[in-house]
Formats: structure tokens, C-alpha cells, sequence
């Protein structure tokens, strides 16, 4: 496998460069709120030469590093421009400038490896960007400029040039180091000689000359964000070298008109890299990369379309409708608060500079750009979804995790009153496509990350996600609105990776996953239904890697509660093995309290305890857990965990750093024994519910469990009128009054209109299905064109599921 074909954390060496910076809006499809504020420098950028196009452009391009005209006295860039100022001034300290010097930065040793002159680059372009930049103590700098065209001459003379060929990691050398170099390039361009641009562009020219292909294997076609950074990095090419065929190849690549639009960016793919119409986005052909590779796509795809707004390479792809739809469609579903989730970001958890609230800054960031040259009646939308994730996360303020040009934008969005902020998006949303289900409520989100052998269980490599084996076992990411920092603040580090919360797992130790690429597991099953957008159920079929552990697991999900179901655990290799109910992070000093059955249980570090006929149990600040099943066994557990970063991640660029972590947890976990056969659990996620609405819920049972056996998962939710249910034989199974020929997920609800049924395969492999319900329906009222239905006493619909991936079909009866 091709592990290596790109690496968001090699795209965070990125973070300070326009592919994932906002600007002061740049054309007149902007809102005026942003429009007021771009306005003195986009006439500024228009008044260096009316005529020449190429300076309009490469001064955009400046605008999109640096912010354009701001004030730096104005307190709202202060964080920003300390940021920028302290990293810059470190690095123009540390930087050799001496006549006979071997590197620029002594840790950057040698200089001729690509993890090392690529880094290097970023350094520069940081020390160039402050230069370029009002208000930094290395503003306008003369010397600092001079420094600056001489290190850049040192790495092409020495360690990256156009008779050098690849080694190690290709994405240093087509992508990081050009893109790098590029931007470095624009900010100094009226420092560099025209020669010594010229030979530069040469070694760009060597590495990334087009979008299109790799160069290190002229076959492979880039797709996805690796494409995105091409035509990013082929465009500024073409600005600076004033070479309007380059400009228009960068334009033309992202909608890959080279090859047809085979690899377009703007376009749904029914397999392999980019964007399907559910939502769902796949890089790497089978990972689950919405939250980093999207991230950085949308952002390639939104500074292009800024940049090139009203020029003759203006981006006029009808198709760019596709990364439009995504905003509401694959991005807004996964993000909480301005969190990007967990379960979207592949190997990029294990990234101590990476974590859920920066990579949500970038694609807040990435958004808002998009919407700087969108048309007006999409992006006023996203303006106003904007505007309420940065004004409810105050844990980790927007205006603190982003660069200048990003606060420039957001402050004019934050003062412009015609915007008015989005409460949290709510619904039910499966991405069958990715093996991803997110559940979202007023005052909390739930996402489940399943894996099948199209969709991997985790991706490591290049020295990441060392840890990463359970995380796509059924691992359940639970967000509030009251705990932000649940898996952003050093959860990764110091969580115990044989407890995530939703898993069932062998115990087994396990060794570090060294070995590059991404694992596929054994089962089909993996997605779900969803039905009226609101209600939920979701399955899979769990065959653990290094372990003969087999599990059938569901989740049902409503308005408030998440029902979890697992049956059939059976494993025979001699390791006991957990179900793990909730591992929450307390944080640093937390003391949530803990109640089981409305007794307080103690408080202190390494606490356990054992409750053979647990009910319920509350976790202050968290919700409440009820067992439905008599004679539940739980476990419970306080414990202070230490880590590093390090522990996760070793990589060239990425490396965590060596400092402990120490962070508390609560764990909730139901002990199966060990090599436990048939084993089964119930229990039921009530987040944010009071310790007396638990008990409550634990006395009246409104969700009743009516069967949870490995031929069938049902449950019924009687104030709903609800019943969901997996079926799991390839037989007929029969629950609830409820039959199904095949592997099933079925969602039916009666109300006072009708009734609503919805339908899906989740194991993507049968060509037709049919439910039996268990009442007469005299009419059809509306069915998706795959549904048929045999009206009567029992009616039974005939579901048309081959070919539709596991998505899901619905039909209104009466």
C-alpha cells in the first residue's frame, strides 16, 4: 500500500500559508460586512498595476498570507501578532547566517534530507511572512529580507534543486517544500533577483510541474487533497513566472480537465478518493478523512477561488456546486462548536499540534474563504453557522487558534449585525460511504466510527497513531456543549487505548503499529439507517484484528438516549474481555462525581469498584448510564494516567514531544470474562441528564430492549412509537413482530399520520430485501422508486437495496 501518498502532518507545516488562511473578502459576491473590511486592500492590490494582472494576483496572494491592511494596535490581532512575531523572531535568532554554514537551523541536520529542507522552508516562510507583516519587530527589515534570499539560495544549492532526485517521503518534495518555497517567494518577490527566481522556479518546475501526476510515479494520478495542493502550488508557479498556460493548467486541474474529469475535485466518486453525494469524504481509498485530507481540499479548492476571482483564470466549473453542497453536506454534520470530530481525522489524532479544536479552526477557516467568492445565497449560511461555533466555543476561542488574515475575517464577521448566529445543527447522519453515523441533538452530538473491509478500522504510518488499534472498533464520541476539551485537551496521550469509550475489546497487550497503511477488517457490516432525520440505528459486525473475538454490536439513537446493544461475544483465546460503557476525561484536576444506583462512590485517585446488579449510574457533568438488562455487572474506575506525545507519535515533522501528560478519568466498563461465549450487554447513554431524570428513566423504561440476540438487535421507543431493529441473519429473523429477509437495519414509526419505515443494507451486499410489518396498511403515500409495497393485514415491502451502498430507503404508508 501506498501509505505516504500525502500527510495532513506534513499539510500543518502549511498552517501558516494561504491554503488554509482566511482574507478580508475578495470579490463582490462577499458580504458587506466583509467586503467594508477588504476594501482598502483589494484597491491597494488593484492600484500596484491596473494593467498587470499577474501583480493583482501574486498581491492577493501576499493579502492571503499576511491579512492585508490591519490595525496592529487593534487588540483583536494581538494574540495573533504575538504568535506570528515570538515563532518568527525564534527562528531568525536560531538561523545560521554564517558565511560556511552546512544548515540553517542546527536541528535541521542534514540539511539534504527532505523531512529536514522541508521543515526548513517552513521556518523561512514564517520569518518571511513576519517580515512582510506590520507590527512584527522583523516588519520591513532590510537585513532580514537579505537573510532571507540567501537561505533560500543555500537550500537550492545544497539540498533541493532540479538535478536532485526524491528520496524518502515524495510529499516534501512535490508538495511541502514547493508550496513552502512558492509562498516565501510571493512575500519577497521584489527582493529576489530575477535570476535567482528563475533558477527557483526551475526546481519547482522539476517537482511539481503539473496537478495532474505524481512525479515520482508518472502513472499514479493525484486525487483528492493531494490534488488540491498541486493546483495551489502550479498556480503561484504560474503567477510568478507570468506564465498564463500555468495559471490555466492550476485552474484546469482541479476539475482534472487533463484526463476528462476523472480525478475532478468537483465531482461525487462511488469509490476511492473525494466527496460522495451522502456526505461522506474517503482519501487514502479507504479511510475515513473528512477532517484532515477534506479539510485541506476544501481549502486548496477555496483559495484558488479567491485568487483567481475575477481574472481571466476565474474557476467557472459548473461543478464547483459539489464543494458548495459539501459545506453543508460533509463538513457542517462534523463539526461541533468549531470542533472538528475525532472520528473524521484518521491518524491525525495522534498530532500534539494537530488536535480536534485547531484542525476545526482550519476548516472554519477553509469555510469562510470559500464563502468570500461563493455566491451570496450559499454563502450567507455558512456566515451564520460560522458565526454561532466561534461565539459558543469559549474553551478555545476561534480568535486565538488562527492566524491574522483568519481574525481578519472573522472580526468583520463577528461585528456585522445583518449575521445572525446559527444555533447547533440537529438530525441524524449517516455516512454509509465511510462507515461513519453522527447523531446531533440541541445540547450534544454522539459520532460512531465503524469499520468494515471497505472502510479501514484505523491508518498509521510515517511514525503516527502508534496506538491507534480500537479507534474504529465502534468507538462512540460523545460532545457537549459544557466539556469542549474532552478529546482535545491530552486525551490521546493519556486515555487508556484498550478502554475507548462504545468499544468491546481483547485485552490482549498489543504493539505499537509501525508498520505503514491502514488495517481492513474481516466483516461487511458496518452503517445504518436513518429515518425522518431525526431517529437512528446503526450496526456492526466486529472481528477483531490479533484476537478471534467476534461481536454483533447496534446503537439506536433518539431524541434524548443512545441504546447500545451487543451480542454473540465469543472469543477463545484465554484474554478476558470489556465492553467499555464511558472513559471520560475529568482533565487535569477533575472530581465529577459519580453516583451508581444513588449512591456516591468515592472520589479519590485509583478508586474501583465492582456492582453486580447495577441499574444506573450518573457522571456529574456528563449524563447518566442505565442498564437495562437485571444483573448487569459494571465496573467502575478513577485513575490519574500519564503520557507524552511522543508515546503516539514519532514522526520526521510530527514527533509529540517528550513532556508527561497527566489527566484523570472516569471509566464505566462491562467485564464478559474470560473467552466468554455468547456474551451480550445492554446499556443506555442519557447525555446531560440529571442524576434523578436517570433513576427516573431507569424505573419507567420508556426504551424497552425486546431482543438482543445475535440473529436480532431490536428495541422499541412506545412514546415515539418507534421500533428499530438490526437484523443480522442471512436467513429470515423476526423481532417485535418485525420480519426481514437479510442483514438489515429497519426503522418503522406510527404516528398519527401514518407510518414511516426506512430501510437500509448495511453490509452492502444484497440486491433486494424485504421487511414484513407487523399491522395492516392500506395505502402507500409516498415510496422512494426502490420500494415496493404489498399493501394489507402484513404488509411487506420489497426494498431494490444492490447498489445503493448501504444508504437508505424510506416509504410513507397510511
Amino acid at each position: 500500500m501506498d501509505l505516504p501518498r500525502s500527510a495532513l502532518s506534513r499539510r500543518t507545516l502549511l498552517a501558516a500559508g494561504a491554503a488554509s488562511a482566511v482574507v478580508p473578502a475578495l470579490t463582490g459576491a462577499a458580504s458587506p460586512g466583509a467586503a467594508r473590511t477588504a476594501g482598502t486592500s483589494a484597491r491597494a492590490a488593484a492600484a500596484a498595476d491596473a494593467t498587470d494582472v499577474y501583480e493583482t494576483l501574486l498581491a492577493r496572494s501576499e493579502q492571503l498570507i499576511t491579512g492585508g491592511d490591519f490595525d496592529p494596535a487593534d487588540p483583536d490581532f494581538a494574540t495573533a501578532l504575538a504568535a506570528l512575531d515570538s515563532s518568527a523572531t525564534g527562528f531568525w535568532n536560531q538561523l545560521d547566517r554564517s558565511a560556511g554554514r552546512t544548515t540553517l537551523w542546527a536541528e535541521y541536520t542534514p540539511v539534504t534530507d527532505p523531512g529536514m529542507f522541508g521543515q526548513s522552508y517552513t521556518r523561512l516562510r514564517t520569518v518571511a511572512t513576519a517580515w512582510a507583516t506590520p507590527g512584527t519587530g522583523l516588519s520591513g527589515s532590510a537585513e532580514v529580507a537579505d537573510a532571507l534570499v540567501s537561505a533560500l539560495r543555500f537550500l537550492r544549492e545544497t539540498a533541493y534543486n532540479q538535478d536532485k532526485h526524491e528520496s524518502g517521503n515524495w510529499w516534501f518534495w512535490e508538495i511541502g517544500a514547493p508550496r513552502a518555497l512558492l509562498d516565501s517567494c510571493v512575500l519577497l518577490r521584489t527582493r529576489i533577483p530575477a535570476d535567482e527566481l528563475t533558477a527557483q522556479l526551475a526546481t519547482v518546475e522539476r517537482f511539481a510541474p503539473d496537478p495532474d501526476r505524481r512525479t515520482n510515479s508518472p502513472t499514479l494520478a493525484e486525487t483528492g487533497a493531494n490534488r488540491a495542493d498541486k493546483t495551489v502550488i502550479v498556480a503561484l508557479h504560474g503567477l510568478l513566472a507570468r506564465d498564463p498556460a500555468k495559471v490555466a493548467l492550476a485552474r484546469d486541474g482541479l476539475s482534472d480537465v487533463r484526463d476528462d474529469g476523472r480525478n475532478s475535485l468537483f465531482q461525487y466518486v462511488t469509490s476511492g478518493d473525494g466527496f460522495y453525494a451522502d456526505g461522506s469524504f474517503v482519501q487514502h481509498d479507504a479511510v475515513a478523512y473528512t477532517g484532515s485530507y477534506g479539510v485541506v481540499l476544501l481549502g486548496g479548492a477555496a483559495y484558488l477561488s479567491a485568487l483567481l476571482a475575477d481574472s481571466p483564470w476565474a474557476i467557472s466549473d459548473p461543478q464547483i456546486s459539489v464543494m458548495y453542497d459539501a459545506v453543508d453536506r460533509t463538513f457542517s454534520p462534523v463539526i461541533f462548536d468549531g470542533l472538528m470530530m475525532d472520528a473524521l481525522r484518521g491518524r491525525a489524532i495522534s498530532r500534539e499540534r494537530a488536535v480536534d479544536h485547531t484542525d476545526g479552526a482550519t476548516a472554519v477557516s477553509n469555510i469562510l474563504l470559500l464563502a468570500s467568492s461563493a455566491p451570496a445565497d450559499r454563502s450567507a449560511g455558512w456566515r451564520a453557522t460560522v458565526k454561532g461555533w466561534i461565539q459558543r466555543n469559549r474553551t478555545d476561542p476561534y480568535l486565538g487558534l488562527v492566524g491574522i488574515p483568519q481574525v481578519a475575517l472573522a472580526k468583520a464577521l463577528l461585528t456585522d449585525r445583518g449575521v445572525v448566529a446559527a444555533d447547533r445543527l440537529t438530525g441524524h447522519h449517516v455516512f454509509a460511504d465511510m462507515d461513519r453515523v453522527v447523531h446531533r441533538r440541541p445540547g450534544w452530538s454522539l459520532a460512531l466510527s465503524l469499520s468494515s473491509k471497505r472502510i479501514a478500522a484505523y491508518e498509521a504510518g510515517n511514525g503516527e497513531n502508534l496506538h491507534g488499534w480500537y479507534t474504529g472498533d465502534g468507538m462512540t464520541y460523545l460532545y457537549t456543549g459544557d466539556d469542549l476539551g474532552q478529546f482535545g485537551d491530552g486525551f490521546w496521550p493519556t486515555v487508556d487505548p484498550y478502554r475507548l469509550p462504545g468499544t468491546t475489546v481483547d485485552t490482549g497487550r498489543r504493539a505499537d503499529i509501525t508498520a505503514g497503511g491502514y488495517h481492513l477488517p474481516e466483516n461487511s457490516i458496518a452503517g445504518g439507517a436513518v429515518l425522518d432525520g431525526r431517529y437512528g440505528a446503526a450496526a456492526m459486525e466486529l472481528r477483531a484484528q490479533a484476537s478471534s473475538l467476534t461481536a454483533r454490536k447496534s446503537w439506536f439513537l433518539v431524541d434524548n438516549a443512545v441504546i447500545a446493544l451487543g451480542a454473540g461475544i465469543t472469543a477463545t483465546d484465554g484474554r478476558r474481555v470489556e465492553t467499555v460503557v464511558e472513559n471520560r476525561n475529568l482533565h487535569a484536576s477533575g472530581t465529577a462525581q459519580l453516583l451508581v444506583d444513588g449512591e456516591r462512590q468515592p472520589g479519590r485517585q485509583g478508586w474501583s469498584g465492582s456492582f453486580d446488579r447495577a441499574r444506573w449510574a450518573h457522571l456529574d457533568g456528563v449524563g447518566g448510564y442505565v442498564f437495562p438488562s437485571s444483573g448487569t455487572s459494571l465496573r467502575a474506575l478513577r485513575e490519574e494516567r500519564t503520557g507524552k506525545w511522543s508515546d503516539l507519535d514519532t514522526g520526521a515533522d510530527t514527533a509529540g514531544s517528550t513532556t508527561p501528560v497527566t489527566r484523570r478519568y472516569a471509566t464505566l466498563w462491562l467485564d464478559h470474562g474470560l473467552s466468554p461465549t455468547g456474551a451480550s450487554y445492554a446499556y443506555v447513554v442519557l447525555p446531560g441528564a440529571s442524576p434523578s431524570a436517570t433513576a427516573s428513566w431507569a424505573r419507567s423504561r420508556p426504551v424497552r430492549v425486546v431482543a438482543n440476540t445475535a440473529t436480532a438487535q431490536v428495541v422499541e421507543v412506545p412514546r415515539d412509537g418507534l421500533t428499530a431493529a438490526t437484523f443480522w441473519q442471512a436467513g429470515t429473523g423476526t423481532a417485535a413482530g418485525l420480519t426481514a429477509d437479510g442483514p438489515a437495519s429497519v426503522l418503522v414509526r406510527r404516528h398519527g399520520h401514518g407510518v414511516s419505515v426506512a430501510v437500509a443494507d448495511p453490509g452492502h451486499s444484497l440486491s433486494t430485501l424485504t421487511v414484513e410489518l407487523p399491522f395492516p396498511v392500506r395505502r402507500v403515500t409516498r415510496a422512494d422508486s426502490t420500494v415496493s409495497v404489498a399493501t394489507g393485514r402484513r404488509p411487506v415491502l420489497t426494498i431494490a437495496v444492490g447498489g445503493s451502498r448501504g444508504h437508505t430507503h424510506t416509504a410513507e404508508l397510511g
